[in-house]
């Protein structure tokens, strides 16, 4: 079974991303990286995205990390904020801690194309 399917699959991916950007659109810190996005096709991307990375049977076949974040400065604070949303959701939604673990391990090296900034830019 792979991680798409232990969490629930296409219903739950669509239900976890919709909360995940509520989380991150009601962080004062991280809210203002998506001033101006269009979080209807963001939302679509990052299903994609996970669906993919979890192994479930759609292709991801947006832009790769790096050239999506690229021009952010997102510092490594922003990342584990982002990171600390996604495991709140997904515990939200009765996902194993296990599984949320293997998920995170999955995503950890994602840092290292995310991460630009050596400290977090004030908001504003």
């Amino acid at each position: 079974m792979t991680l798409y399917d232990s969490i629930g699959g296409e219903t739950s991916v669509r239900v976890a991303v919709d909360d995940f950007y509520e989380r991150l659109l009601g962080d004062p810190a991280l809210a203002p990286f998506f001033s101006g996005v269009d979080l209807r096709k963001l939302k679509t991307h990052q299903r994609a995205f996970l669906t993919a990375a979890l192994g479930g049977a759609e292709l991801y076949q947006g832009r790769d990390m790096g050239a999506a974040h690229a021009g952010l400065a997102i510092a490594d604070e922003d990342f584990d904020a982002v990171v600390a949303h996604l495991v709140e959701t997904l515990a939200g939604l009765g996902v194993a801690t296990e599984t949320i673990e293997q998920i995170g391990a999955k995503l950890a090296p994602l840092r290292t194309q995310i991460v630009t900034a050596t400290a977090r830019q004030p908001s504003g």
